[in-house]
C-alpha cells in the first residue's frame, strides 16, 4: 500500500538508479537476446480476435495449429513487424476469468508504427466505434476485444517522447 503522503516527486531516487545501473550507450554489452519472438496473450473467440487484429489494426495472420500445451486449443499468430509476432491461444472448456491486473501481470502491449498508419488507424478505430484515448499526441491506447490494452506507438522503435530508450 502507497503512503498518499509521502512526496510523488521522484527525481533523486531516479538519478541514484541511473547512477548504478545505467550505462552509457557506447558502454553498454550487446543483449543477449535476438528480439522479441511472440507475446502471447490469450482470447475468447478466435474469430472475433482475428477480425480485430487482422481485419481492423491491418496485423497479418501469419500462422494457426493447436497449441502443444493443451489439446483443443488455438495457438495463432500476427505480424507486428520486424519479425516480431503477436500470438493468441483460446482455451475452450476452462471457465477463465476476465483480465485482472496483478503484480507482474501485463500492464499493455506497445506497438510502433509509421505516422501515417498511425493517423489512419486511429480513424479507423473512432470508426469502428472502438474507444481510444490519445495521450501526448503519438500514443493511441485502446482495449482489444476481450479487454487486453493496447497501445498503438507513433514513435520510432527505440524512442519514447524524444528519448531514446533502447
Amino acid at each position: 500500500m502507497t503512503d498518499q503522503t509521502q512526496s510523488t516527486d521522484r527525481t533523486e531516487e531516479w538519478n541514484e538508479l541511473r547512477e548504478l545501473y545505467l550505462s552509457e550507450r557506447a558502454d553498454r554489452p550487446p543483449s543477449t537476446a535476438r528480439g522479441v519472438h511472440h507475446v502471447a496473450l490469450l482470447c475468447s473467440s478466435v474469430p472475433a480476435t482475428i477480425d480485430f487484429y487482422q481485419g481492423l489494426l491491418e496485423f497479418p495472420l501469419t500462422e494457426l495449429f493447436e497449441n502443444r500445451d493443451y489439446e483443443g486449443s488455438t495457438h495463432f499468430f500476427f505480424d507486428i513487424g520486424h519479425g516480431n509476432s503477436l500470438a493468441f491461444f483460446d482455451f475452450p472448456g476452462l471457465g477463465l476469468e476476465q483480465y485482472r491486473e496483478v503484480l507482474g501481470g501485463l500492464h499493455h502491449l506497445a506497438i510502433s508504427m509509421e505516422p501515417a498508419h498511425w493517423d489512419r488507424l486511429r480513424v479507423k478505430l473512432h470508426d469502428a466505434g472502438v474507444e481510444t484515448a490519445i495521450i501526448g499526441g503519438s500514443s493511441m491506447y485502446f482495449t482489444g476485444p476481450d479487454g487486453e490494452r493496447i497501445e498503438l506507438i507513433s514513435d520510432p522503435l527505440g524512442e519514447m517522447y524524444g528519448n531514446q530508450v533502447g
